[in-house]
């Protein structure tokens, strides 16, 4: 499956921005899906994930009850809605995709390495 993100961009302080990442391919169904994000000289740090038809997502804590992650799995989608972005937040987002049996649908994980695919990133910058 191919990823290409979209959607990153300026915004100030307290705005909002919403990633989209189009997938390619079959089975997008069949994906957990996740978004990373990096800022240069540290590590790739897990923002979101939703399993597979979107039974269950979780957020890291610098997320939770700002960013919103969701899946249309018809359009082969994937959304990350932020809001009340803050200075800190800005970073390169990947979208990542992790082929996984999982029939209840509730899967997805942290880790990066265990996403076989991955976007090629785009920018998000927060002006204070």
């Amino acid at each position: 499956v191919q990823l290409v993100e979209s959607g990153g961009g300026l915004v100030q302080a307290g705005g909002s921005l919403t990633l989209s990442c189009a997938a390619s391919g079959d089975y997008f169904n069949s994906y957990a899906m996740a978004w990373f994000r990096q800022v240069p000289g540290k590590e790739r740090e897990f923002v979101a994930g939703i399993s597979r038809i979107g039974t269950k997502a979780g957020y890291a804590e610098s997320a939770k009850n700002r960013f919103e992650i969701s899946r249309d799995d018809p359009k082969s989608a994937l959304y990350l809605r932020m809001n009340s972005l803050k200075p800190e937040d800005a970073a390169v987002y990947y979208c990542a995709a992790d082929f996984a049996i999982d029939y209840a649908g509730a899967y997805y994980t942290t880790d990066d390495a265990e996403y076989e695919y991955w976007g090629q990133g785009t920018q998000v910058t927060v002006s204070s």
